[in-house]
């Protein structure tokens, strides 16, 4: 039983581990949720905010 448990996912969630070379353990959410923030950051902030910022920078 014991190697029974060393083989499923760290989570908990039952499902077995990918133990095949070249593939990784990480969800396959993950990539998906990685892609996701990235096109976010890579955003330009809108020029209203660019706006707001400066009007807040200048009352220091």
């Amino acid at each position: 039983m014991t190697s029974d448990r060393n083989d499923l996912d760290d989570r908990g969630s039952g499902e077995p581990r990918n133990r095949e070379a070249g593939q990784s353990n990480k969800p396959q959410w993950a990539n998906g949720l990685r892609q996701l923030y990235d096109s976010v950051v890579e955003e330009d902030i809108p020029d209203q905010f660019k706006d707001l910022l400066s009007k807040l920078d200048a009352k220091d």
